[in-house]
């Protein structure tokens, strides 16, 4: 009877300790299934941040390369502008032609001399070494531009005196005969040298359109061919129909 209790005893803790077991073992692969899930999530998370970090890395050359681009668009528009600069500076050259004159009258050292076709007449005068001290330089209109070819007389202050200054300008080209001031052998007054008065001896021409002409020339050089008169400001078809008879270039 006994020997039987003892027997029923050990049989009972055998399954005890069987049950325990079977529980450790469940517990066991619990743990193994919440290991491997939390295994299976590091690397899930692993894989997306080195994706964004791929991602990144792929939008920077992309931003060095723009920026790389705005560089060379940059580069480009200044090496533009450099090309627009030496090929305005290139196409000033060319019109800046060479011209030569011949000054002579009241000038320290009469002569010809050479010049840019933008050059004054002041700038001659200097080159001839400057007035001397009987020359009258307020008879000169000295803004004046320069013509390739021409004749500049400087007259002396008794010249100016008698009356054979030109009222603002001694310029004189080769092929025109000079009498006083701005008229010519024939009778018509040269619209390119008559100065304010000699203007104003003209039909329809009065002292506010005499000034007019005398700025116009100075601004834009020489008239080209007697028509350039109408470009004057106050001076339409209508006087030009009147003086056209009377003028030259």
């Amino acid at each position: 009877m006994h020997r039987e209790k003892r027997q029923n005893r050990i049989t009972e803790q055998r399954k005890i300790q069987k049950e325990i077991c079977r529980i450790l073992l469940i517990f066991t692969m619990i743990l193994s299934m919440i290991c491997v899930v939390n295994l299976t999530g590091c690397r899930d998370r692993k894989s997306q941040e080195q994706t964004e970090l791929i991602s990144l890395d792929g939008r920077e050359p992309d931003v060095e390369k723009a920026d790389g681009n705005t560089e060379k668009e940059a580069e480009g528009s200044e090496a533009g502008t450099d090309d627009n600069m030496t090929e305005k500076d290139g196409l000033k050259q060319e019109k800046l032609q060479i011209c030569y004159v011949h000054v002579c009258g009241a000038v320290k050292s009469p002569g010809v001399y050479e010049l840019t076709s933008d050059s004054r007449l002041y700038e001659a005068i200097q080159m001839a070494g400057g007035f001397t001290d009987e020359a009258a330089g307020e008879a000169l209109n000295q803004a004046e531009k320069i013509e390739d070819g021409s004749r500049i007389y400087v007259p002396t202050k008794e010249e100016a005196k008698a009356g054979t200054e030109n009222n603002g300008t001694f310029v004189q080209n080769a092929d025109n005969e000079k009498t006083d001031a701005g008229s010519t052998a024939d009778g018509k007054v040269d619209i390119n040298t008559a100065g304010k008065d000699e203007l104003m001896t003209l039909s329809g021409i009065g002292e506010a359109k005499a000034d007019a002409i005398i700025r116009y020339r100075d601004e834009h050089g020489k008239f080209q061919k007697i028509e350039d008169l109408m470009e004057v400001e106050g001076i339409k078809d209508g006087v030009f129909q009147k003086v056209k008879d009377q003028i030259k270039i």
